[in-house]
């Protein structure tokens, strides 16, 4: 009984691993690289940021692009208050392209007041 258990004990040890590679393989596929993907991304836009473009912050306040320091950035309200930020504060730029489908929507409903 003793060589049996020996036996296979030796041969047991690279398919008691193989379960454990794969669930890290599957853990980085799925975890891992689109996070890193996403932290690209966010850094090549943070880098592609101008003057002008109308952008949102991660505390969620809307403003215009007026001035681009090495770390800040100095965005504009719609009210005209200027207040300056952290690049890594801001979150997505919103450009007429980002939502075209709310302007339309509004378009319409001024121009169905109008005509009422």
């Amino acid at each position: 009984m003793n060589q049996i258990v020996l036996q296979t004990g030796n041969a047991g040890g690279w398919s008691q691993m193989l379960p454990l590679i794969l669930i890290m393989a599957v853990f980085y596929v799925f975890m891992i690289m689109p996070q890193m993907r996403k932290q690209k991304k966010q850094r090549n836009f943070l880098s592609e940021i101008k003057k002008g473009d109308h952008v949102v912050t991660t505390g969620g306040m809307h403003g215009k692009v007026v001035s681009i320091q090495d770390q800040t950035i100095t965005l504009e309200t719609e009210s005209g208050n200027r207040m300056k930020f952290e690049k890594a504060a801001v979150s997505f730029e919103m450009t007429q392209s980002s939502y075209p489908a709310s302007e339309k929507a509004e378009k319409t409903e001024k121009s169905e007041e109008k005509s009422a």
